[in-house]
């Protein structure tokens, strides 16, 4: 039964992190290609798309959770996997998967705001030197 819980939280957590990263996949490469070089864009927005999904899925299954259905605590018995505990898990899955890709896309927007702001300065500056 864990390993079922293990590879359907798996498969949640693909999906929601999938869906993540095709919401913000124009996004991402409007900012990219604002910021970087067309060639290079690209290349920056499928790193982007497969950190996204890892991040997701990283953050959403949670082996280290599931001992609890496997080792027993001191005195107390095992927990029983049942219905409700499994909308529980499914629960937290989406959650962690969500919250997990909001933190790296949060940083990568700062970090993107930032670049954008140094690279308009820059334009500033050399429209200001050529006129």
């Amino acid at each position: 039964m864990i390993i079922k819980l293990l590879v359907v939280t798996f498969f949640l957590s693909l999906v929601v992190a999938c869906l993540v990263a095709w919401l913000f996949r124009k996004s991402i490469s409007a900012i990219m290609s604002r910021i970087i070089h067309e060639s290079l864009s690209t290349a920056w927005v499928r790193y982007m798309m497969v950190a996204i999904v890892v991040v997701g899925v990283s953050g959403g299954v949670r082996p280290w959770d599931y001992e609890k259905y496997i080792t027993p605590l001191k005195d107390q018995p095992l927990p029983v996997l049942n219905s409700d505990r499994w909308i529980l898990e499914i629960y937290r899955t989406v959650i962690g998967t969500a919250q997990a890709e909001v933190w790296m896309l949060l940083v990568f927007f700062v970090f993107a705001l930032i670049s954008y702001v140094l690279v308009r300065n820059a334009e500033l500056r050399q429209g200001k030197v050529q006129t």
